[in-house]
């Protein structure tokens, strides 16, 4: 076990993160030791947290959701008009209505995905511009503002337990369910089986369509519960609200050690690089790296993780070949 561990991606991964704490800190001791940077530096990754959740779930399967920013970005809206409407919501039912929300558009990707047998890539890519475009038209330049959201509701924004933000701990606690399930539970293995082989897990009797569409739901439902998160941290929405965070939710997947063709990876990989993500942009203006390179060292990482995934199978490939010359198995 100590051998796989240390072989992990996503301990090198949390080593790099660590590295860059500690460099951030060693400049300026706040960034981490005090109220405020421990807090942020817990509370920052949680909304992309959700989002790479979801997002590793469907790379596994081979396929990909470039909607969930849009999906973030209606479900912060509907949030916002259930309080104007009724300001004594109950928060859970709040929570329970953005899960729904973007379940539902997550089952909208999911039926075209996984029963009309549209490429994922071309399917997100539309509704993530429908869903924007209905939402600019709802919203135009109107936004959900301060004054429109209870104060209980605003305050689990920064609410603690122990230190730890609350959404935080949500957060956490989601990514335990959703790691337990695939790596304990049949249908999560299933879904990595699909994702290494569609065509063999055809013919091994697994029902892909079902996988593949809940897949794209629980996607959606964490990237409505993010939409929720987001209108609890800052309070408001608008028609730009979530914009590009289906591209960083992408890139967290993948420097997580997730491989963008499927069949590989972890969730717990995709979480640690959703807060290297955060954590690098907080972090590199402190060192002073400017605007530019902050953007060029995320690509690098990018191109770096997709270059290792590769290096990686290869080298596997060459030591399967290796040991059947040894064996002599046909």
């Amino acid at each position: 076990m100590l051998g796989t561990l240390l072989r992990s991606r996503e301990l090198s991964i949390a080593i790099v993160l660590v590295l860059i704490v500690l460099a951030a800190t060693a400049r300026r001791s706040t960034f981490v030791f005090s109220g405020d940077g421990w807090r942020d530096t817990l509370l920052a990754p949680s909304i992309l947290l959700l989002l790479a959740i979801g997002q590793m779930v469907v790379i596994v399967t081979r396929n990909v959701d470039l909607s969930v920013g849009s999906t973030l970005g209606a479900t912060a809206y509907v949030t916002g008009k259930i309080f104007i409407a009724n300001p004594e919501t109950n928060v859970v039912l709040v929570f329970l209505a953005g899960l729904l929300v973007g379940a539902a558009l997550g089952a909208v990707n999911g039926l075209l995905v996984a029963f009309f047998r549209v490429p994922a890539l071309v399917v997100t890519l539309g509704t993530m511009y429908i869903f924007r475009g209905v939402l600019t038209n709802q919203i135009g330049n109107d936004r959900i503002v301060a004054g429109d959201i209870p104060a209980n509701f605003e305050k689990l924004g920064t609410q603690q337990i122990l230190t730890i933000p609350v959404l935080t701990l949500i957060g956490l606690l989601v990514l335990a369910i959703v790691g337990y399930y695939l790596h304990t539970a049949r249908g999560g293995r299933e879904l990595y089986a699909i994702g290494s082989d569609p065509d063999a897990a055809k013919l091994y009797g697994l029902n892909v369509g079902k996988r593949v569409f809940a897949a794209f739901v629980l996607c959606g439902a964490l990237a409505g519960l993010a939409g929720v998160f987001s209108v609890a941290r800052y309070a408001t929405a608008f028609a730009g609200t979530g914009r590009d965070l289906e591209l960083q939710a992408v890139a967290a997947v993948v420097i997580g050690g997730v491989a963008i063709f499927g069949g590989s990876g972890s969730v717990w990989g995709a979480a640690i690089g959703a807060f290297l993500l955060v954590t690098i942009n907080r972090a590199l203006p402190i060192l002073g790296i400017s605007d530019f390179w902050q953007g060029a060292v995320v690509g690098g990482l990018i191109i770096g993780s997709i270059v290792l995934d590769r290096v990686l199978m290869l080298r596997r490939t060459h030591q399967l070949v290796e040991a059947r010359d040894t064996t002599g198995t046909p």
